[in-house]
């Protein structure tokens, strides 16, 4: 069977990184936090549309676990997005800085941001959804 979506993504961080990655996901890319399963360690589903999306996950190391493995090198996560004007005007409410890239030739236009771990976040907007080229 193929693969249609991507059904979720976890960053796994420290118990006292979790507060700012809660803030992160739901003040500036407006998840809401959704009911999770019974997990031995802190965190948070977070959800889009009735999906968890993105979950937070406060590893807790034992004595004899390195603090944080590693698990890859992730280059960004792209989530696919709606209202490009609107989100420019949030994330400057928001003081968040962005950088946008239009995919030249393609209907597409990519806004990047980090959240506060360093991961790169894409949001990707379909312009021919959008009702017109990128103002």
């Amino acid at each position: 069977m193929p693969v249609t979506a991507l059904h979720h993504f976890t960053v796994r961080c420290t118990p006292d990184e979790l507060p700012p990655l809660l803030d992160f996901y739901t003040r500036v890319m407006r998840l809401t936090v959704g009911e999770r399963p019974q997990i031995p360690a802190p965190g948070a589903w977070l959800y889009a549309d009735g999906q968890p999306i993105v979950h937070l996950y406060a590893y807790l190391p034992t004595p004899d676990e390195p603090a944080m493995p590693v698990t890859g090198h992730v280059d960004h996560i792209s989530f696919r997005t709606q209202g490009l004007v609107e989100m420019r005007a949030h994330l400057t409410a928001q003081g968040v800085p962005f950088a946008e890239a239009p995919v030249p030739g393609w209907p597409l236009h990519q806004v990047f941001i980090h959240d506060p771990r360093g991961l790169k976040i894409e949001m990707t907007f379909f312009m021919d959804h959008e009702g017109g080229p990128p103002a």
